[in-house]
Formats: C-alpha cells, structure tokens, sequence
C-alpha cells in the first residue's frame, strides 16, 4: 500500500512564503503553458498506469542505464529539461526520463506555482515514478534511479521508501513530510544535496538535512547527505533564466563550484549503484 500522500500544512507554508517576493517581469500574469511539444533531443512518450496516461520526455543512449528526473514546482519547465539533459551526458551516459506530474501544466509566476503543486495528487505522483521506472527497465535500462529538485528531491527520498524498483537515489534540496513517507524506511541508496544557507524551515534548511542524515543511518540504507556553504534553495539552477528566476525570489547566490561538485558526486553515485 502506498498510503495517503500529501504535503504537510508546515511544507506548503514553506513555499508559500514565496507569494511575498517579487516576480520578474516574465512572469507577473496568472496562465498556464502547454508543454505538447518536446523539443529536441527529447523524445515525447507517453506512459500507461492503472487506467490513465501521462507524458514523459526522454533523453539519453537507448541501453544506458535509466534515470527518472523529477521537476520542481514549476513543472516541465526548460530547467528541469537541463537538469536532464546533462545527466544524459554525465560519466558513462545515463537514459534521463521527466515523467510531466502536471499533466502539461507549467507555473510561469510563483502564484502559479504554488497552486500547483498545492493540487498535485502525491499518492498519483509516486505511482508516475513508479511507472517510469517500470518503461525504464522495459525500454533498455538494466537498473533505474531517481532524482529529483525541490518538490522533486521530496519525491525522490519518497521512491526509496515506496517504490520496490528504485535502484538508486540522489535528491536535490527536499525532505518528504511524515504524511509522505520516512525515510528511516528507506531501501534504496540515498545521496542528498543541501544549502547551508536554505531557509524553507523543516524542509530543506539545515536542520531538515541533519535529521533526514539521522534517519536515514537508522535505515540502513547507503547513504551521504551533503551541505554546501553559503549556497541557498535551488542553487542548481545555473541557465539564464534560472538565475534571472532566481534572482527574483530572493536566491542571488551564484557558486559554480558547488554545482559543479554537486554534479561530480551525483555521477560517481548514480554510476556506482546504476552501472554495476
């Protein structure tokens, strides 16, 4: 049984704070944009579970092993398409694949955003992931990871705990909340990534990190949980616009170094429990 899944009132209070910061001028409008075209390299596939389908876009070598890529709150925005695709070229070559939890709805503003994943099914989201994995191992790919930012990084500590096919996970700035899942009852290997300077209180500031650390030495599982000094919420996001967006909520910090050894490590752990 995968349980009722649902943010905790604590976790969307976290997010909501962003209601209060600016907004670029990009985004200053309440609407929501389509993502019906993949645009390349990315495949668009669509993907059957239970008695609905969902969109999914994959990047990557056919028999590569297989990474499922969880988006922020924004949806399948262009960043979370980055993130996938330099996996895709990451150490050996991975197979990335964005499974669209939104159902083609992306967030331009942060109202939007918000709204949302406010209205995301959390117990649909993880049988995606779980559905993903599964197209994954069909498609090519001998064993599948999980990775996630944000939201995502919730969802993908999430997958360990519920998702028996996981093989691997590294997640990006994200705790799930007890409603979700604990991860004391993780069973897949976990690397985690944080900013020392990440104030979302409870669930992904400093403390969120030390106690998901102490859960996750009771599991058992492999694991490393990793700060990065002076470095905020969302640090990963280094295109253009990211920064632009970034900037804008209040997140002007820019330290290539730490992206950099954050993806250093995110490779030696996914080749590690992936190409074995």
């Amino acid at each position: 049984m995968l349980g009722i899944l649902k943010p905790s009132a604590s976790t969307s209070r976290f997010f909501s704070t962003f209601r209060r910061v600016s907004l670029s001028p990009f985004s200053s409008r309440f609407s929501l944009r389509s993502m019906a075209h993949s645009s390349p390299p990315f495949n668009k596939i669509t993907i059957q579970r239970d008695q609905t389908t969902f969109d999914a876009y994959v990047v990557g070598k056919e028999d590569a092993p297989g990474i499922v890529v969880l988006q922020e709150w924004w949806g399948v925005d262009f960043e979370i398409k980055n993130h996938a695709l330099k996996i895709s070229q990451l150490g050996p070559g991975f197979k990335a694949l964005i499974p669209d939890l939104y159902r083609g709805k992306v967030g331009l503003d942060v109202a939007e955003a918000q709204h949302l994943m406010d209205g995301l099914d959390w117990q649909g989201a993880v049988k995606d992931i779980q559905a993903s994995l599964n197209w994954l191992k069909a498609n090519g790919s001998k064993k599948a990871g999980v990775t996630g930012f944000c939201m995502g990084g919730a969802l993908s500590i999430a997958s360990s705990v519920l998702v028996p096919e996981v093989d691997a996970v590294v997640a990006f700035y994200g705790v799930p909340s007890p409603e979700l899942a604990d991860p004391a009852k993780a069973k897949a290997p976990i690397q985690a990534h944080f900013g020392e300077l990440d104030d979302f209180v409870g669930f992904s500031d400093v403390t969120a990190a030390k106690t998901l650390e102490e859960k996750l030495k009771a599991s058992g599982v492999p694991h490393e949980v990793h700060i990065y000094p002076g470095n905020r919420h969302a640090f990963m996001n280094r295109s253009p616009e990211g920064i632009d967006r970034r900037k804008s909520m209040g997140l002007p910090d820019e330290d290539e170094a730490a992206v950099q050894l954050a993806w250093s490590r995110f490779e030696s752990w996914m080749t590690r429990y992936l190409s074995s």
